[in-house]
């Protein structure tokens, strides 16, 4: 990952409204949330929220898939795992450092990866 890109994804989560979304995704898993779903769990109109979904869908961190009148919505993991690779590169050079990264187990991460991909 290049600077411009890290650059690029950390500024679409700079606002706290997209901040939020992604992290109710990235909670939800490979499973994702329609539109509606976050909306509701938010506190958002439906206006914001689609701005703010447009924004996170062309800066890569999310993605959306119509399902008949409704788009269901999904962390884009592969993207989440680069930038976090970019941030913590060679970080403490390379001794365990950050206890609070290890919330997610390594078969969890490779399963996500995995229905990322094959989407």
């Amino acid at each position: 990952m290049e600077s411009k890109q890290a650059s690029d994804l950390l500024a679409a989560l700079g606002h706290e409204s997209r901040l939020a979304i992604f992290r109710l995704l990235v909670e939800a898993g490979a499973a994702g949330l329609n539109a509606s779903a976050i909306g509701e769990r938010l506190g958002m109109a439906p206006a914001t929220l689609s701005f703010h979904l447009a924004h996170l869908s062309r800066a890569g961190l999310i993605c959306g898939v119509r399902e008949s009148r409704y788009i269901h919505y999904s962390a884009r993991f592969p993207t989440m795992d680069e930038l976090i690779a970019f941030l913590t590169h060679n970080c403490c050079q390379g001794e365990a450092c950050l206890p609070k990264s290890t919330g997610c187990a390594a078969e969890d991460t490779h399963r996500l990866y995995q229905i990322e991909k094959s989407s």
